[in-house]
């Protein structure tokens, strides 16, 4: 990996269900799949870990807190056509939290995973 890459982590509920959403539907490569507790997968510059609740990012916190997927964290798949996108996306089955929002920067859009992790659709204005 270079010194460029990125890495996230997100806490899904089913890792192979999550492996074959991300290969499918964001064009995500597996780089080690230990599926059920944990696999790691890779686009461009990021490498998105997918922790399950038998991996070490599963295990309780100290208070007793259980680490869970969802929250408003989320990365960028950039693409140059927002509307084209989320035209596919939505003829796949994939979920949407919301309808595209455009501002002065560009045009977004969230998917959610199958474990309601959420995921951004973004069309940069300059594009």
């Amino acid at each position: 990996m270079s010194d460029a890459t990125v890495n996230v982590r997100y806490m899904v509920d089913d890792v192979a269900r999550a492996v074959d959403w991300y290969g499918k539907h964001l064009g995500f490569t597996p780089t080690l799949n230990a599926a059920p507790a944990f696999a790691a997968m890779a686009k461009d510059s990021l490498r998105l870990l997918l922790s399950g609740k038998t991996s070490s990012a599963g295990r309780p916190m100290p208070d007793g807190v259980q680490p869970a997927p969802g929250g408003w964290n989320r990365f960028q798949v950039v693409v140059a056509d927002i509307e084209k996108e989320a035209a596919r996306l939505r003829t796949e089955g994939v979920n949407f939290r919301n309808d595209i929002v455009r501002g002065p920067g560009g045009a977004q859009v969230l998917l959610l995973d199958p474990s309601g992790n959420l995921v951004e659709l973004f069309q940069p204005a300059s594009l």
